[in-house]
């Protein structure tokens, strides 16, 4: 009883805030005011709240620009989770914009939408992204391409640090700073997240959106451990393979660290 009281204070309280910002946001978007950027983390952090997900932060995130966060990727908690902690643009598949609720949310945030299937659409979106971090935004890829099950790192796609390169300067030197970040669901009410737990820290795909939320209301508090990793800078000339070794080599190192509870500091 307790359990669903929360799920619906959660939903209501969700709701009437939402409906406040939205407007604003919406203006900010219009207008391109500088609060467009500021306000989704706002939102962010008050979503986390309500959910019970404690975030705990390893490392700093790099002041250099133009940057490029490398994330790996469980849930759709994890756009909460860096949404909540720095002003971020994230790129995702095309097909998340016509999911209900989370598609008008991402939207609203100025989410870069790619369609990989369509390569004739690849030089435009990859120009967006890189016109974007031209810009001093923060772009946010998850180069697993995927979800996965917040146990391991799948491989990572090299095609998919493009944008890395096309934001290089087109006359000059330049270099594009590229930081791992690594996300580790790891504790349930306080205790350590077993085996029984990891489907609310992961998004598996035969879950529906909204039976997964209802989940993770019900499961009460959640730990996230994030770590800044060292940021790899790539150069005109660099090898996109290359950089997503080094990517993933430390994205495996970070969340494993974490989820057999060697936290780093």
């Amino acid at each position: 009883m307790i359990n669903w009281l929360r799920v619906g204070i959660f939903l209501v309280v969700l709701l009437v805030v939402s409906g406040l910002l939205i407007p604003v946001q919406l203006l900010a978007l219009r207008f391109d005011w500088p609060l467009r950027r500021r306000l989704p983390r706002q939102w962010h952090r008050m979503a986390l709240w309500f959910l019970g997900i404690r975030v705990h932060v390893h490392g700093k995130l790099d002041t250099r620009r133009p940057l490029m966060i490398a994330a790996n990727h469980a849930s759709w908690k994890d756009i909460l989770v860096l949404g909540s902690l720095a002003d971020v643009a994230f790129i995702a598949k095309t097909e998340v914009a016509s999911w209900p609720v989370f598609g008008f949310l991402a939207r609203l945030q100025k989410t870069i939408f790619v369609v990989r299937e369509e390569k004739r659409r690849t030089g435009d979106q990859v120009n967006e992204i890189a016109a974007r971090m031209a810009d001093g935004e923060i772009v946010v890829l998850f180069p697993e391409g995927t979800t996965s099950d917040g146990n391991r790192i799948l491989g990572i796609k090299s095609s998919l640090f493009g944008a890395a390169a096309a934001a290089l300067p087109k006359e000059g030197e330049g270099v594009v700073h590229v930081q791992p970040v690594a996300i580790a669901y790891t504790r349930v009410q306080g205790m350590p997240m077993g085996r029984y737990h990891r489907p609310i820290a992961g998004w598996p795909g035969d879950v529906g959106l909204v039976e997964h939320l209802i989940g993770v209301l019900r499961a009460g508090a959640l730990d996230v451990d994030v770590t800044f990793g060292e940021t790899v800078e790539f150069k005109k000339g660099d090898s996109r393979k290359a950089l997503a070794i080094r990517i993933e080599e430390q994205l495996r190192a970070m969340l494993l660290a974490h989820l057999r509870g060697r936290r780093r500091h």
